[in-house]
């Protein structure tokens, strides 16, 4: 994936966060389901996958969760939110998703618009294998990926469109669909953009 990491360091270095379709300032859905599937524990292991430069992880430290891992393809990504909570309780990890070797499990894996780049088969089941084997049983998966009316493309990148019935095509072997809902993203360039996203849990 060396191609994969050149082009998001060339993103991070050259483009500021209100330059990019994704950014959000405030990750309100994602906070809310978070708090809803972990209830008030605090200390219960969370990943989120590709938000390393998303302010997602600062509103968790902020909001006293203390077993945080972020992971991002990018160095470059990664170190913005570092500087945005520095000494925070994070464990940072510089890695293509596909490819790094879990050796602890997760109670909730957080994933918004890291997904829908996989467009290879054996990449989206590489995909498959390690959320599965990553996410304790009775812990969440939660996915957010452009919807079959969302983009096409992202970042000049192509994507993979998802619907309910294709995620739980994918995914059911060994999950179990929670809920399924769809989402406007309102971009920074003040466009539109349709996402879908669900929640499964691990049997």
């Amino acid at each position: 994936m060396k191609d994969a990491k050149q082009h998001w360091e060339k993103i991070y270095q050259t483009k500021g966060d209100h330059e990019v379709s994704w950014f959000q300032d405030k990750p309100e859905l994602s906070m809310r389901l978070i708090q809803k599937y972990t209830g008030e524990e605090k200390d219960v292991a969370i990943i989120d996958v590709g938000g390393g430069n998303s302010l997602l992880a600062k509103v968790l430290v902020d909001s006293g969760y203390d077993n945080l891992s972020v992971l991002d393809i990018s160095k470059c990504a990664l170190e913005r939110s570092k500087e945005r909570i520095l000494d925070a309780p994070v464990n940072w990890i510089e890695s293509d998703i596909l490819s790094y070797k879990f050796s602890y499990q997760f109670k909730v894996w957080h994933d918004r618009a890291v997904f829908h780049f996989l467009t290879a088969k054996n990449d989206i089941q590489k995909y498959i294998d390690q959320v599965s084997g990553a996410v304790v049983k009775e812990g969440y998966l939660i996915l957010g990926t452009f919807s079959e009316e969302g983009p096409l493309k992202c970042s000049g990148l192509e994507i993979t469109q998802y619907s309910k019935s294709k995620f739980k095509d994918l995914f059911e072997g060994n999950f179990e669909l929670v809920e399924c809902f769809d989402e406007v993203h309102k971009t920074p360039l003040g466009t539109d953009q349709n996402f879908i996203w669900v929640v499964f849990k691990r049997n």
